[in-house]
């Protein structure tokens, strides 16, 4: 099996991760790293670590490579470029954007089996003239995709959180809820974890909008207009159940009875959730054609360098895309 790990933005703490991360996972897949040979070279020498790279011009090469060695080969995508650690870079935002592409690409025509995306800066692929507002959005755009969304997953607490609505202002909660409704995500949500995760017929947590799910609409009315019935009419077809207030919902535990919790807003769904797997959380991309994970972190520009930086959320990014790329490869040999 072939993962591909793209580089991430070079002056935060992809690179570090990627290597750390190698040093850790057994050698049974083989990883390859999309994006600069120089500037792994780079963290390996001042970092000191004991990893030996292998420059590759192309995927193929890899097929002369024993997995069970310790040599991380790099699939260079861009020019040589000089890295400015802590520091917003047009640079390299658009070398993780190459990255990305690179790694996409092989992934739908079948040269890898899943990828890993290590952090990147917003503002930096903004600089480097990219209007897509993350690398969930290009690689979306990339795979010919209508709709992605991302689903939070611990494999420790076996928690899955799903948000509704993701970087918009809480001002804008409540219109896109009612907008947008939760259909499909409730839809995307059974599909994954039957295809992904093995789980047929799952049970699905909906978190309420307001404070104590409304109290009968004394505090606002979501619940009543909008969550209520769409919950009632998936119901026909899915297991779902809520809306349920999220205070209590977290509190009593009440997710360990759910195979997933679909939230409303961000910060709802990714307090608690990252409370309990700030360092083993992963994202996983649902409604790709491609498995793609990602660790549940950023850039970490302040610590980038020090040698400092945790590999356990990416090491966990790459063992769940193993698992999802074993999966759906087991049905589709089922399905033959």
């Amino acid at each position: 099996m072939t993962i591909l790990w793209t580089i991430g933005d070079i002056n935060g703490i992809g690179p570090e991760i990627i290597l750390k991360s190698f040093m850790k996972l057994e050698r049974g897949e083989q990883f390859v790293v999309v994006g600069s040979f120089k500037v792994l070279q780079h963290y390996v020498d001042v970092l000191s670590l004991p990893v030996q790279l292998k420059r590759i011009k192309n995927i193929e090469a890899i097929s002369t490579m024993d997995a069970a060695q310790k040599v991380l080969p790099v699939l260079d995508v861009g020019k040589s470029i000089r890295l400015t650690q802590g520091k917003v870079s047009a640079s390299a935002g658009e070398l993780a954007m190459m990255a990305i592409e690179r790694a996409t690409t092989l992934c739908l025509m079948k040269r890898a089996d899943a990828m890993v995306t290590a952090p990147i800066h917003k503002e930096a692929i903004s600089k480097a003239g990219y209007s897509f507002s993350g690398h969930t959005d290009y690689i979306t755009y990339l795979c010919g995709s209508d709709f992605s969304q991302m689903m939070l997953c611990d494999r420790q607490s076996k928690l899955k959180v799903v948000l509704a609505t993701v970087h918009v202002p809480v001002s804008k909660v409540s219109a896109l809820v009612r907008q947008d409704g939760i259909e499909k995500s409730i839809v995307a949500m059974a599909e994954s974890l039957a295809k992904d995760f093995a789980v047929q017929d799952p049970r699905i947590a909906v978190l309420a909008l307001n404070p104590h799910a409304s109290d009968g609409g004394v505090i606002g009315n979501e619940e009543q207009l909008t969550l209520e019935p769409q919950i009632k009419k998936l119901q026909k077809n899915y297991r779902v159940e809520g809306p349920f207030a999220s205070d209590g919902f977290f509190g009593t535990a009440s997710y360990n009875a759910f195979d997933a919790v679909l939230a409303m807003y961000h910060d709802q769904g990714l307090i608690p959730f990252k409370m309990l797997a700030f360092e083993t959380g992963v994202n996983v991309t649902m409604g790709l054609p491609i498995v793609r994970t990602s660790p549940d972190h950023g850039t970490a520009f302040d610590i980038a360098g020090k040698g400092i930086a945790s590999e356990a959320s990416f090491i966990e990014a790459t063992l769940m895309a193993c698992e999802i790329a074993r999966a759906r490869q087991m049905q589709n040999e089922e399905g033959q």
